[in-house]
């Protein structure tokens, strides 16, 4: 009898032993499945190839961890924050944007506080995370030091003392058939004719709203000078205003000798003009009978990490990732751009680059890009009309005060 009750007993020990183990192994089994995660990343349609190389070493890096769904869709970075807060929602997880976006895709909500932040503050050059705070906090990782521009020049046609003034280099294109190229359809790059000259734009204390001065009627230089200065440049047979992407194919074809341009096209530019590539700050311009250095818009670029990602701790880590020491390395290398890296900056590659070299000379001349949205179709449209010589003849004082209204709009 207690034979039988012993066997009894055990069974019964013995299944609940097999029952209590089973939820267990259950469990471990479950943890170790593989999430599934899908990420979307915008950028500009020149970095295509770097950034989907950039996504397969972080693939790579993190085997095993997760299995990735990364795809990589062309959006422009100058228009990212529209495309964003149309569909936040359905925007992409990572992407790259110009820091002057910023403030409005905080107000937002759109992106994501950097928890790691003096991690990624010591990383940087201080210029960089400047541009990426609002309130002290960082909201974005700093990509690069570089979204500014300068002249580049084609040595086989215009001297190194040439390059130094506008007017040298108008003289040596006409004489050689060729031209020089700027964009007046971009308020961006109309800054450098005002920029230093005492004239004045810039945010309201509301962060939103501008205030300009660019029609001043009074001072040392006053709107009207800065306008006829431009009719002056408009006129000669060696200027026109290409946009960014024609000035390209003119380097390309020979039509095109000198231009103003950033880092970006660096790489293209050396293919095309070879050991007769130079670089330098912009050229001043002659305003009013005198000399005046040419200014510049500077700023970086920047990558968010989309708020409602469904995938937020995935999307940080892809966002240091595709900004990290060895990515932004390869960034300069293959597209030629400057790093906001302390490490990679201080590098003697990025030192001996023309193109970086002549950004940071011009950095001296130029003033962190903070404008509110209302600025650039009133300036693209007064110096669209520049460039055309003015085609309706209105007075110049009414078109500056139509602009400075419009970019002062509330």
């Amino acid at each position: 009898m207690r034979k039988k009750i012993w066997r009894l007993l055990l069974g019964v020990l013995c299944t609940a032993a097999f029952t209590g183990c089973g939820p267990a192994e259950e469990t471990e089994l479950e943890s170790t499945e593989i999430q599934k995660v899908e990420l979307v990343v915008w950028g500009a349609e020149e970095d295509e190839e770097l950034m989907n190389q950039i996504i397969q070493s972080f693939q790579i890096h993190y085997q095993g961890q997760a299995d990735f769904q990364i795809s990589f869709e062309v959006q422009g970075e100058s228009q990212c924050k529209d495309a964003l807060i149309g569909g936040l929602e359905d925007g992409a997880d990572v992407f790259t944007f110009a820091d002057d976006q910023l403030n409005t895709l905080a107000a937002a909500g759109a992106l994501t506080p950097i928890e790691n932040a003096d991690e990624i503050r010591n990383r940087n050059l201080s210029s960089t995370v400047e541009a990426a705070l609002v309130n002290d906090q960082l909201y974005a990782y700093p990509l690069t030091a570089d979204n500014g521009y300068f002249l580049y020049y084609n040595k086989q046609y215009i001297t190194e003392e040439q390059a130094k003034t506008l007017d040298g280099i108008l003289e040596a294109a006409a004489a050689n058939g060729k031209l020089f190229t700027m964009d007046w359809t971009s308020a961006w790059y109309v800054y450098s004719f005002f920029g230093n000259t005492g004239l004045q734009v810039g945010l309201n204390d509301d962060g939103i709203t501008n205030y300009c001065t660019w029609n001043q009627k009074d001072g040392d230089i006053r709107g009207v000078d800065v306008a006829q200065a431009m009719l002056r440049i408009a006129e000669q047979p060696g200027f026109a205003s290409y946009t960014d992407e024609e000035f390209l194919n003119g380097v390309k074809n020979g039509t095109v000798i000198a231009g103003v341009s950033g880092v970006w096209n660096s790489v293209a530019i050396k293919e095309a003009w070879g050991a007769n590539v130079g670089a330098v700050k912009l050229p001043t311009y002659t305003c009013d009978g005198r000399q005046v250095q040419m200014a510049s818009f500077s700023g970086c670029k920047l990558i968010g990490v989309n708020a409602y990602s469904k995938y937020p701790e995935w999307a940080s880590r892809l966002a240091e990732w595709i900004t990290n020491e060895e990515n932004q390395q390869l960034r300069f290398e293959m597209r030629g751009q400057g790093p906001s890296n302390i490490a990679v900056a201080n590098s003697a590659e990025v030192s001996q680059s023309p193109a970086i070299v002549a950004l940071l000379e011009q950095s001296e001349f130029s003033q962190l890009q903070r404008v509110g949205g209302k600025f650039w179709d009133p300036v693209s449209k007064f110096a669209g009309n520049m460039a055309a010589g003015n085609p309706s003849g209105q007075s110049l004082q009414a078109q500056l005060d139509e602009m400075a209204e419009g970019v002062s709009a509330r």
